[in-house]
């Protein structure tokens, strides 16, 4: 038993109101060290989420607006890419010529009120079939959702088109054109009219039967897009072919000084566009003292960008012509012209100015080509974008 009670450890002391007191203090003092320790991180280091949203707020106030989608990248996207249902709905309508314009002259100039990316306006104005249609199948394959197109031919004309077809359901309400007429600017006028009925329609270009492109989609999308301005040639004429068919009625309205001429075939941007289907007063004095040898189609719109929007226009063409002959109608060409060197010509064989630079690529389509020409254009014209 001694032995056993030597290695018996003896009770600790009793616990005082002294250890009690210090314990106490102790924890207290703790406490209050964790509490700002805390407090201190919590002000140093806000949560996560928070950073992450006062970040992306950041990057979208200041980030520059995207620029327009190419087609060089495709309608594959989703968010994008354009039923065929809805690229080939039809443009036919029951309204009249003044109900038309009213309605086209109300649309605000602003992609915003449309959904997707901005798009171009091809408007043909023919008198029957477009012989050269299988070409501009080729041009138009694969960019569905960034082009539009609309004809314009007579109304008695009913050929149908296959359903595959990108010009199918593309006829627009028309009327009879008679060639030095006033009919042929409200032929113009109605075009661009049920063109600007779609919001997403940014630029408008005028093309005939016998008009061909001269480059691949793609670069002709992006050199009308990122254009300035408008493109459409008018120039004073002092000869009688010119200043000649001034009509001194005319007058006060329209003085000679205002007087231009100009190519019938067209390209310009939304802004215009609206302008010209908005006039009433210029129109209406053109369409009463314009008779030939006063042909409206060379001086009507010419005129009216000279008097008032001079500015937006960059006062050339982009649609080739060939009038070296002199005659009073351009030259028309054969199976026998169409090679390499005549296209390079079109394309190179000038020099412009584009938003600023000095370029050699001043033409974007040309004409007048025969249907015979379709083989060999076929053969050498190909589109890759």
């Amino acid at each position: 038993m001694g032995a056993i009670d030597k290695h018996v450890q003896p009770f600790p002391r009793p616990f005082t109101m002294r250890d009690l007191v210090s314990h106490a203090i102790t924890f207290l003092i703790g406490l209050s060290l964790g509490i700002i320790f805390s407090l201190q991180l919590k002000s140093s280091f806000p949560r996560p989420l928070v950073v992450f949203q006062a970040a992306s707020n950041l990057v979208s106030s200041t980030s520059p607006s995207v620029p327009p989608l190419s087609p060089r990248n495709g309608t594959s996207n989703s968010s994008t890419s354009i039923s065929l249902k809805e690229e080939y709905q039809s443009v036919m309508h029951n309204m009249s010529d003044q109900e038309l314009l009213l309605r086209a002259s109300s649309r605000v100039p602003r992609l915003q009120e449309s959904s997707g990316h901005p798009k171009i306006a091809f408007m043909f104005l023919t008198g029957g079939p477009l012989p050269l249609a299988p070409l501009w199948e080729k041009f138009f394959g694969g960019h569905q959702g960034f082009y539009t197109i609309y004809i314009h031919s007579h109304p008695h004309y009913n050929q149908t088109v296959p359903q595959t077809s990108v010009f199918y359901g593309r006829r627009i309400p028309s009327q009879p054109v008679y060639w030095g007429t006033a009919t042929m600017i409200d032929a113009e006028r109605r075009l661009l009219a049920s063109a600007l009925l779609d919001p997403s329609n940014q630029r408008f270009v005028l093309l005939s039967d016998s008009c061909i492109p001269l480059f691949n989609f793609t670069t002709i999308y992006d050199y009308l897009i990122t254009s300035n301005l408008s493109f459409l040639s008018l120039y004073d004429d002092p000869r009688k072919v010119g200043r000649g068919r001034y009509n001194p009625q005319m007058s006060p309205m329209i003085n000679i000084t205002n007087w231009r001429k100009g190519s019938q075939w067209f390209e310009m941007h939304r802004e215009m566009a609206l302008h010209v289907v908005s006039d009433q007063t210029y129109y209406s004095v053109f369409k009463r003292y314009c008779q030939p040898p006063c042909y409206n189609d060379e001086h009507y719109i010419p005129t009216l960008v000279n008097m008032f929007y001079v500015e937006l226009n960059s006062n050339r063409s982009i649609t080739w012509v060939d009038w070296s002959r002199g005659e009073p109608h351009p030259r028309k060409h054969g199976p026998a012209d169409i090679n390499h060197e005549l296209l390079n010509q079109m394309r190179y064989g000038s020099e412009c100015i584009y938003n600023g630079n000095t370029t050699s690529m001043c033409f974007l389509f040309a004409r007048k080509f025969s249907p015979s020409t379709l083989k060999p254009l076929l053969s050498l014209l190909h589109f890759h974008s």
